[in-house]
């Protein structure tokens, strides 16, 4: 089913603004009645070039393709289009999939996964699209052109001295059959363009409402084949779309003015175009275009520096449009489930990274609290306290798997990243402090008396601590010293558990540490000075 809805000529060339609001608020309507019918005829396709490592708009486009396919019983398909080789980057196209399987939105069919419409890679396709090529050249719908590459730069260097945007003057189509066959016998090197013809029909896009680009009017006759044999994006993206049965286009709002050009095409050819719709653009949170140039946007560092891939998809569908509701903490369940066509705006969507680590916290919160992924944050924590003190670690019992779950339950809601437990401020968790006599002397003369009365209290709390139990006896303890008081008691006992003035509460410390090892610490304030 496609919900193309194709309006005449007479009426577009009318369309006032209002006009536009009142055909863009019946598509979207039509947009809900039309997709809740369809559920296998959809098909949708993620299609980037291994010109580069995938980064947050390409990733922000993949997942409203796969939300798209989910919520209507649809196919997501992953295609490389790696026509431009002398732009392709070495490991780029395998990381862009394994990109897509650590976000938590996979392909259904792709390059690594196979399916019924591959091969996946537009350079495993050439001969497809020659034979488009071919078949577009005897409909006359398109024609060889056999200009140098000297006389278009010559071409282009005179429209921008005159001030006119640089186009192709569409000299080879007026070539005679006769001609064309004497420099193909020549071997003349050559392209082939597809001419375009004025009176380009509107299409309706599901997010822009009602278009229509006369094309021939402002540009050159486009290349469809290079001299290399290679398909441009014209001609392989419509050819694949056509044979790969996809139903809906949606990318990114940069290719809506190339629709209609795409469209001309689809006409020669005498198919049937798929769907399309335009996404707004992803922008930094000051409306400048995100730069592929700025190295934290690649999807790679983002996973190198500990981001869940959940928070990523949370906070790239957070800033933009097309869910019926928008809150923080969604995962993508919440995102197909929530996922509403008719609600994408035009509007471009700002993103804030500063708030990155506040979706990450909440998304590792939701992982401690689940067990199956505790227990992967609990063996990744393992290999991280390993790395970060295997040769200072005292006690092997801080590896241990209860040892560890324990603090992640504790700290959950206060950690953005999991990488944060292995810093100088949590460091005491997994190696013992050292401390001074003097440090030790500065805060209070009754130290052996108030660690004495901790041990005491800890032995009375049993095997396991209370958190809420030891904040109350704690003030008790203060209340039995003579001399120091409570703010000094506490500065002491977080400087004997931890070595530092801040962090969690002491009673906290105490619980994440447990018994053993929390009377282990206060022992060493009841030895003799010259051997403490």
């Amino acid at each position: 089913m496609r919900l193309l809805l194709l309006l005449p000529q007479r009426c577009v060339q009318g369309l006032s603004a209002v006009r536009n609001t009142q055909v863009k608020l019946q598509l979207n309507a039509s947009v809900q009645r039309c997709c809740s019918t369809v559920h296998g005829d959809v098909r949708v396709r993620f299609a980037p070039s291994p010109t580069g490592f995938l980064h947050l708009g390409g990733l922000r486009t993949a997942l409203y393709n796969y939300i798209f396919a989910k919520k209507y019983g649809g196919s997501f398909i992953l295609r490389l289009e790696d026509t431009d080789q002398s732009r392709l980057v070495p490991g780029a196209a395998e990381s862009i999939e394994d990109m897509l399987e650590w976000a938590g939105i996979p392909p259904d069919e792709s390059p690594r996964h196979g399916g019924s419409a591959g091969p996946y890679m537009q350079s495993q396709r050439l001969d497809l699209y020659r034979q488009t090529a071919q078949q577009l050249v005897e409909s006359e719908h398109a024609y060889y052109c056999f200009c140098s590459p000297q006389r278009l730069d010559l071409l282009k260097k005179e429209a921008l001295r005159s001030g006119q945007t640089p186009r192709y003057d569409n000299r080879c189509r007026h070539l005679k059959a006769q001609q064309v066959q004497e420099k193909l016998a020549q071997s003349v090197p050559h392209v082939i363009r597809f001419r375009l013809e004025e009176g380009v029909e509107p299409f309706q896009d599901m997010v822009f409402g009602w278009n229509h680009h006369e094309v021939a009017q402002v540009e050159g006759d486009p290349v469809v084949i290079k001299a290399d044999g290679f398909p441009t994006y014209h001609l392989a993206n419509i050819v694949d779309d056509h044979h790969m049965n996809i139903s809906h286009v949606l990318r990114g709002s940069e290719w809506l003015i190339s629709t209609s050009k795409h469209l001309l095409m689809y006409k020669a050819l005498g198919w049937k175009p798929p769907t399309f719709g335009h996404l707004p653009l992803l922008m930094n949170k000051d409306g400048t275009k995100l730069s592929k140039r700025q190295g934290d946007i690649f999807i790679q560092s983002f996973q190198r520096d500990g981001v869940l891939p959940e928070a990523l998809l949370d906070i790239t569908t957070n800033c933009g449009s097309g869910f019926n509701t928008n809150q923080m903490g969604r995962r993508i369940d919440d995102l197909i489930s929530e996922f509403n066509p008719s609600k994408i705006t035009t509007h471009s969507a700002l993103l804030d990274l500063d708030k990155l680590p506040e979706f990450n916290r909440i998304h590792l919160q939701h992982r401690i609290e689940d067990e199956e992924q505790c227990c992967l944050l609990i063996k990744d924590l393992q290999g991280q306290i390993h790395k970060a003190y295997s040769a200072e670690i005292q006690d092997e019992e801080v590896l241990h798997e209860d040892y560890i779950r324990r603090v992640l339950h504790l700290r959950k809601g206060h950690i953005s990243f999991l990488k944060e437990l292995v810093g100088p401020s949590y460091s005491y968790l997994w190696v013992r402090p050292s401390l001074s006599n003097q440090q030790v002397a500065a805060l209070t003369k009754e130290a052996q008396h108030i660690a004495s009365l901790v041990l005491k209290l800890v032995s009375q709390q049993g095997e396991e601590l209370s958190l809420d139990q030891l904040s109350k006896d704690l003030k008790t303890v203060a209340k039995q010293t003579k001399t120091t008081k409570y703010r000094e008691v506490m500065k002491l006992l977080r400087l004997v558990l931890s070595g530092l003035q801040q962090g969690p509460s002491v009673a906290e410390m105490m619980v994440s540490l447990g018994p053993v090892e929390t009377s282990h610490r206060f022992q060493k304030l009841l030895l003799p000075p010259e051997t403490s």
